[in-house]
């Protein structure tokens, strides 16, 4: 084949690649002739079909056939040949189709930049580490405690108060008329907790098994049910039965009914678990200063299609956000125009920090392998509660959903290859200073 380029300017890169006419024809010939050895025509042996008429049954097909695979041979020879490596899915576009002629198609391109691997030597990275007090050890127990408290009924009537049970029968009206699902009995309310309408539970608050009460509330403009979206009700309520929250002792006892054998264990436990969590947001620190780090050093220009497409997903994540009244109160009044400069800037900044984590990664052959990938899919699964098994079971039927994993392990195993690579001071910080986000949140 013959190639000749048409366009270097930057990233970008054109080819015009020419095949042969005869090239092309002998392939077709060569194609029918294997055809006319198998396939089956009436009144005729296997095998003895005239080529005439083979070729004037299937000529289109093996030319388009040939075509085709003629023309997916070149373009990978071409980028084998010149050490080309597309940024995205390359222009092809065939201007001579090859019938009676020679076979030409053009190649448009962004290429990915030459990306040289930073010196990691003489940096030094904060490595903030908060121990773990008895403190928040008791803390964590006080709250397991409080998530296994029970209720006791209390004997004598009296009136209900905050973090009381109060178990009640009420019906609902709108403008004098029950609506559905308004009415229901025998439910626990917790006095001042969360109800299905805001102010619902705090109303309930002094009343006495046995008494009526009814109150008003207005159901929220973005209620479930929008028939009663905004609207005002009047609800009938009766109490029925109070009971007071009993909260175990923090003892062997609470140790053993979550299967261990004493407080002590549970202690330690416990302990390991925060000592876990803090070992998590020092890695998440760590990570983020040595992304910065990284961006300063990748001083190349990324692809404008990549970086493109970047922009276009998180201008998408933008607007829905924004429709969805969760804007970035960073972003609240600015203007369009500033606001896609920002986020085209930060595009930039992370199609330069993939590739520059990819290039590293290719330089130390980091592989992910399979059993980290099954591992991550049902990590992800777990966090579906009842439906893990149908999410693993979707993975299992869907291999390329699987890929969604790839890329986040690969930066990971990267970012701790590099880790080791940089010194690392240790500082000590309070378990609030480490939580702490930065003043200034690192665009990665």
């Amino acid at each position: 084949m013959q190639v000749t380029e048409t366009l270097s300017d930057g990233l970008k890169r054109g080819y015009t690649v020419v095949v042969p006419g005869p090239e092309l024809a002998a392939k077709r010939e060569q194609r029918l002739a294997e055809l006319s050895k198998t396939i089956q025509m009436p009144g005729f042996r296997p095998g003895k079909v005239p080529l005439n008429l083979v070729r004037k049954r299937y000529g289109d097909a093996v030319a388009a056939e040939i075509l085709e695979d003629t023309v997916n041979t070149a373009h990978s020879q071409l980028l084998s040949e010149h050490k080309l490596r597309p940024a995205m899915q390359p222009k092809l576009e065939i201007t001579k189709p090859g019938k009676d002629s020679d076979l030409e198609f053009t190649v448009e391109m962004e290429v990915l930049p030459e990306v040289a691997l930073p010196d990691l030597t003489e940096v030094t990275l904060s490595k903030p580490v908060a121990a773990v007090s008895e403190d928040e050890v008791d803390k964590a127990l006080a709250r397991m405690a409080e998530q296994r408290q029970s209720f006791k009924p209390v004997e004598e009537p009296r009136a209900a108060a905050q973090g009381e049970q109060l178990k009640v029968d009420f019906v609902g009206r709108i403008e004098g008329v029950p609506f559905e699902g308004g009415a229901a009995q025998d439910v626990a309310l917790i006095i001042g907790g969360p109800g299905f309408i805001p102010g619902f539970t705090e109303q309930v608050e002094g009343m006495k098994p046995g008494e009526t009460r009814t109150i008003t509330v207005t159901f929220p403009e973005d209620y479930g049910a929008k028939e009663l979206a905004g609207k005002t009700a009047e609800f009938e309520i009766s109490a029925k039965e109070l009971a007071v929250p009993e909260v175990p002792a923090i003892d062997d006892e609470l140790a053993k009914a979550m299967g261990l054998e004493s407080l002590e264990q549970l202690k330690e436990r416990v302990r390991e678990q925060i000592g876990r969590e803090y070992e998590g947001l020092t890695r998440a620190r760590l990570k983020r200063a040595l992304l910065d780090v990284l961006a300063a050093k990748a001083e190349f220009t990324a692809p404008a299609s990549l970086v493109e497409a970047e922009f276009e997903a998180i201008w998408r994540q933008v607007e829905a956000e924004k429709t969805a009244g969760e804007q970035d109160p960073e972003d609240a009044g600015k203007d369009e125009e500033t606001l896609k400069a920002e986020y085209r800037a930060i595009a930039d900044r992370r199609v330069r920090l993939g590739l520059l984590v990819a290039e590293i990664g290719r330089a130390h052959d980091v592989q992910v392998s399979e059993q980290e990938m099954q591992r991550a899919m049902f990590n992800e699964a777990m966090r579906y509660g009842a439906q893990a098994m149908q999410v693993v079971e979707f993975f299992r039927k869907n291999p390329q959903a699987m890929e969604r994993f790839r890329g986040p392990i690969f930066e990971d195993k990267v970012i701790d290859l590099l880790l080791g690579q940089v010194r690392q001071e240790e500082v000590s910080v309070t378990p609030e200073e480490l939580a702490k986000e930065p003043e200034e949140p690192a665009k990665a």
